[in-house]
């Protein structure tokens, strides 16, 4: 089933269906949902472009179980031999995301992983940020109006719904009403040639910026440099993420610092633009600052832009925030996830992170492909919400048929160290063969601010 899929995800992106082989299928958790089977699938997709890129003829080889290990992958790395996952500069901040039950005994979950979005829930609910305040707190109010109170406070939150409540909303609507990845030609340039093949990794000489955040977009870009590709990751010096996400996401990258706000800054990030072949970013608020998609491609004929939004970027949601718990929960995904009636998420915790990584990779990769040929200037987008309706669409196991089975424990997928600024990294190793070329492995991370803003 997984190599049809692939097919299928090739098809979407107008480009020819690679050699792929799935090893293994679900049910492999106790999920109703094909986790194994759609990571699989995504992870194929993108060393399938690989693959392409390199013409190696070759097919590309994936295993079920070491696939759904990728989805833990957080989970499953140490820094300097503690799990990355208690190193959190304010544990309790990742502790308090949870679903809480509201008054009108609906569930919601709440984030309150950076400080913006801890003091929009603990201005809202007026109480301090521990769970038993929280929860205490939450039950005072009816889910939809707590979801949008402290979405309008600058927070982000969701409500539990059924899949047939998202299907019905209008959010829910526009999400379903296009691919899981979408590729479009957005503006017209002479074709860009391939990097030049026989090298392996094979995406030497590509540059990549990359504007993104938390797991998904750094991860994507993360595998672009792990294949070869010149990654220059940008962050603004207020807004850092948490060091223990740079040590998961920011292997092979060097980080530089540039805030929009100063013209000077925003000036110098334009000519990078210029100058770069891929354009990664997951912040919204972007087009008024001149660095949407068509605005760069039309400075930068020849752009490839990927972006990541939770909801759809001129959807109904579009000014609100998300993660990869937001569209579970309101998804359905959450409520099919349901034990003893408390909703959950997917035994592997995260989901769309890892697969919309993968999957805007590829559809970089596809682009790049299409312009070496077609010319052009190119959009690709991913949505946290539309990866959970996607997985959904491929079916799901009756609860009794799966619900037996052990959670993952001890990993399938090998792990591999690295060593650099940030001490001792061991990872997951990427679940990807390639019929006797050797998978490469991420170099270390670099600190936040320690590049030059420059290529």
């Amino acid at each position: 089933m997984s190599e049809e899929i692939v097919a299928a995800l090739a098809a979407d992106l107008g480009v020819e269906a690679g050699k792929v082989q799935i090893v293994g299928a679900d049910p492999v958790t106790p999920s109703p949902h094909r986790l194994g089977e759609s990571a699989a699938a995504a992870i194929a997709l993108f060393g399938q472009q690989i693959a392409a890129i390199a013409e190696t003829g070759q097919p590309v080889r994936v295993r079920v179980d070491e696939a759904v290990d990728q989805l833990r992958s957080s989970y499953l790395t140490t820094i300097n031999g503690q799990p990355a996952h208690h190193l959190a500069e304010d544990p309790a901040a990742l502790g308090n995301n949870d679903f809480y039950r509201a008054r009108d005994e609906r569930w919601i979950f709440l984030i309150t992983t950076y400080p913006h979005q801890r003091d929009a829930v603990c201005k809202v609910l007026n109480c301090p940020p521990s769970r038993d305040r929280i929860a205490e707190a939450a039950q005072h109010w009816d889910a939809f109006a707590l979801e949008d109170a402290v979405c309008a406070a600058g927070g982000v939150a969701a409500v539990v719904r059924s899949a047939e409540e998202w299907r019905a909303s209008a959010v829910g609507q526009a999400s379903l009403a296009h691919p899981v990845i979408r590729l479009e030609r957005i503006g017209d340039a002479e074709p860009r040639p391939l990097p030049e093949t026989g090298h392996w990794p094979p995406l030497g000489g590509l540059r990549v910026l990359d504007l993104t955040h938390v797991i998904a977009g750094p991860f994507a870009t993360k595998l672009l440099a792990a294949f070869g590709a010149n990654v220059l990751h940008v962050t603004r010096p207020d807004l850092p993420d948490p060091q223990a996400m740079i040590a998961l996401t920011g292997g092979g990258k060097r980080n530089a610092y540039c805030d929009l706000r100063e013209p000077g800054q925003a000036d110098r990030l334009g000519e990078l633009c210029a100058e770069a072949d891929v354009f990664v970013n997951a912040y919204r608020g972007m087009t008024a600052r001149g660095f949407d998609a068509e605005t760069l491609a039309a400075r930068s004929p020849g752009l490839v832009a990927l972006d990541f939004h939770c909801w759809g970027a001129d959807g109904p949601w579009a000014r609100r925030g998300g993660f990869d718990q937001l569209a579970c929960a309101a998804t359905g995904f959450a409520q099919a996830e349901a034990r003893d009636g408390i909703p959950s998420l997917p035994p592997t915790y995260l989901l769309n992170d890892y697969l919309a990584a993968y999957l805007g990779a590829a559809g970089v990769l596809a682009a790049v492909r299409r312009r070496a040929v077609e010319g052009g200037s190119w959009r690709v987008r991913v949505e946290l919400a539309r990866v959970c309706t996607w997985v959904q669409e491929l079916g799901v196991f009756p609860l009794e048929q799966v619900r037996h089975l052990p959670r993952p424990d001890a990993p399938a997928i090998g792990r591999h160290p690295t060593q650099g600024p940030m001490g001792t990294i061991v990872e997951p190793a990427l679940p990807l063969d390639f019929g006797g070329l050797p998978t490469p492995v991420p170099k270390p991370p670099h600190l936040l601010g320690t590049s030059p803003l420059a290529w």
